[in-house]
């Protein structure tokens, strides 16, 4: 990773973070056999500025999530500005990830700047994304969100984590491919805090097995974060979700 010329402390420091999660992510995927191409890193920065986006950006990150409709909305419009004006034309190719619990008042505003939304978990929600994907004139892709918690041992019922029971996904998969401007992308979970994290990976690629054999386009699996992205890796994931790792403490309120 080449530093920019002009790189402020700042920068160095987010890039310490973004390679150390870049070799524990090739060292899982050695053990596990897989190629580090297959799992794509979205590096999350809630809570973190427009400016600390495009730092990112120029050390060559390419997707970023975020969770929260109102700052996420803000910083899609402004981090481009922080670019230097030679290097604004990279925008295009970043992806901003939504990966936090969608209101579906909230939904309208998400599908005019998400290139995926990870948390879908109710029906009322696909139709809410389908429409507003429809009136910003797009396409979105989405992973319907499992909630692990009723099929793994130690689970906590209602939680509060979000997702849809497993017994669900088949009507919510199915309302996604009905949708006129959705696409299913795949499964995303968030692993119970209380469970061994190996544990609740393995039980979400057994329910991934299962809609891949009714939709076999949704290859997509978003599990794994600062904490836990080795289990996932070994586990299939395809895309790790970090966030502290790589962006450091929250910085604080006001």
């Amino acid at each position: 990773m080449t530093l920019p010329e002009d790189a402020d402390a700042r920068t160095a420091e987010l890039a310490d973070g973004l390679q150390a999660t870049l070799a524990r992510i090739e060292e899982a995927c050695g053990r596990a056999g897989r190629s580090p191409e297959e799992v794509t890193l979205v590096v999350v920065t809630k809570f973190f500025g427009a400016e600390d986006l495009a730092r990112l950006v120029r050390l060559g990150v390419r997707d970023v999530g975020e969770n929260r409709d109102q700052e996420a909305a803000a910083k899609a419009a402004a981090w481009p500005d922080h670019l230097p004006a030679g290097e604004r034309g990279v925008a295009e190719a970043v992806r901003m990830h939504f990966i936090g619990q969608v209101q579906s008042k909230k939904a309208g505003s998400v599908a005019g700047y998400a290139d995926l939304v990870h948390s879908v978990d109710r029906l009322k929600l696909v139709g809410a994304l389908d429409r507003g994907a429809q009136r910003h004139g797009r396409r979105l892709a989405v992973c319907v969100q499992v909630d692990l918690d009723p099929v793994v041992e130690g689970g906590e019922p209602d939680a509060g984590r979000g997702g849809a029971h497993p017994d669900d996904l088949p009507e919510l998969c199915a309302a996604v491919d009905r949708s006129e401007r959705l696409d299913l992308a795949g499964l995303m979970t968030v692993a119970p805090p209380q469970v061994e994290p190996a544990r609740a990976f393995a039980e979400l690629a057994r329910v991934h097995a299962a809609v891949l054999a009714e939709h076999p386009g949704a290859t997509m699996l978003s599990a794994g974060m600062s904490g836990d992205l080795e289990a996932a890796v070994a586990a299939g994931a395809t895309h790790v979700r970090v966030g502290s790792a790589i962006m450091g403490a929250r910085p604080p309120l006001g």
